[in-house]
């Protein structure tokens, strides 16, 4: 791994499948190196503050409606449409980590999603105890396309000029 943030430069001559990099890991999932573990402890660590922080938050935001005095069913509407929206984000994210999302699909949830984020913050740190985040899916991607690459290249044998003609 030659650049710094920790995409394998490509060997000259080389054709074979690239890693992607992921969010905060580079490239250092496909052999575990270079600060993952670390890494997957920070993304842990910080996705959990950026929780609560939100959290927080939200709390104040709580505290702003009680203070507007604007009603028990406004209050209770808000609360149940945070929890079902971070329910949401939650089953969302955790869902991308396994499979690739459709883009229209989550064209359409986005703000769902941007309500919901504590659900998607919360899903992310349970994914990092695990594995970094979208790792499996990455992997069986990088995996497949090896092989498919390997199976290429494999057909070709030889030099073509010195192949024996059929007759």
């Amino acid at each position: 791994m030659s650049e710094k943030n920790g995409t394998p430069a490509t060997p000259a001559g080389s054709s074979g499948p690239r890693p992607e990099p992921l969010r905060f890991f580079g490239t250092t999932w496909v052999d575990h190196d270079h600060g993952y573990t670390a890494r997957r402890i920070a993304v842990s660590v910080g996705s959990l503050a950026a929780a609560a922080a939100s959290c927080v938050v939200l709390r104040f935001a709580y505290q702003g409606i009680e203070i507007a005095a604007v009603g028990g069913f406004v209050t209770v509407l808000l609360v149940v449409m945070f929890a079902v929206c971070s329910a949401l984000a939650f089953r969302h994210t955790w869902d991308a980590f396994t499979k690739r999302p459709d883009p229209e699909r989550h064209a359409s949830l986005r703000g769902l999603l941007a309500i919901g984020f504590v659900g998607s913050l919360l899903a992310y740190f349970l994914r990092s105890l695990i594995e970094a985040p979208g790792e499996k899916l990455h992997r069986e991607e990088y995996e497949a396309a090896g092989k498919k690459h390997n199976t290429r290249t494999t057909r070709r044998s030889g030099n073509p000029a010195k192949k024996r003609r059929r007759t």
